[in-house]
């Protein structure tokens, strides 16, 4: 008989690297460093982004970095047939510009309309979020749901935690020198993952 290890016909899990590096940092690899790849649950899965178009934003390009980013991530939800959606707040609101829906091909015109401008309404940008999130739960109670905010969080602003969502990421631009926080305040309160843009983009 076989000893200890994985079962026969037990999928083999597959680091997902990005992430371990994040948590390694400059530590050498231990096994509570490993993230792995999550196999897609037969529901299918949503990711619903939040991208802070506010004045803050524009600052260092950060707005332009958080595109690229966006960009790389649809491309990652259209290779793995997985529904995204776009909510980008800004000014004095939030609004909804793609989706939920598997995202084919990327269209600039998505983003092209969205300015950085005005305050960081962050709490109506995770209400609309909120909103889109319980109307993908009642259609497809089955899917995992994913809410990735992008914001460099410089805001009073301190929304709750949305009830139909499995995992939520924060991408922290902060970049002041005297910085709030903010971003790591929320993930802490909201049990989430917080990542930087460059450990992402790797």
């Amino acid at each position: 008989m076989g000893g200890r290890g994985r079962l026969s016909g037990e999928p083999r899990k597959r680091i997902d690297w990005p992430p371990t590096l994040a948590a390694m940092r400059q530590d050498a690899l231990r096994a509570e460093h490993l993230r792995f790849v999550r196999e897609a649950p037969r529901g299918g899965v949503l990711h619903c982004f939040v991208l802070d178009c506010s004045g803050s934003m524009l600052a260092g390009q950060r707005l332009a970095l958080a595109k690229g980013l966006l960009i790389a991530l649809f491309d990652r939800a259209s290779a793995a047939r997985a529904e995204a959606a776009l909510v980008c707040f800004g000014g004095a609101g939030a609004d909804v510009r793609f989706g939920p829906a598997v995202p084919r091909w990327w269209n600039e015109r998505w983003l092209r309309p969205v300015g950085g401008g005005g305050g960081t309404p962050l709490t109506a940008g995770v209400r609309r979020a909120t909103e889109l999130l319980e109307r993908s739960a009642r259609r497809k109670p089955g899917q995992q749901r994913w809410l990735w905010i992008l914001t460099d969080g410089r805001t009073r602003d301190m929304p709750v935690r949305p009830l139909d969502v499995d995992e939520v990421v924060f991408v922290d631009f902060e970049r002041e020198a005297i910085r709030l926080g903010r971003c790591e305040m929320l993930a802490d309160a909201w049990g989430a993952r917080r990542f930087t843009p460059e450990e992402l983009m790797g």
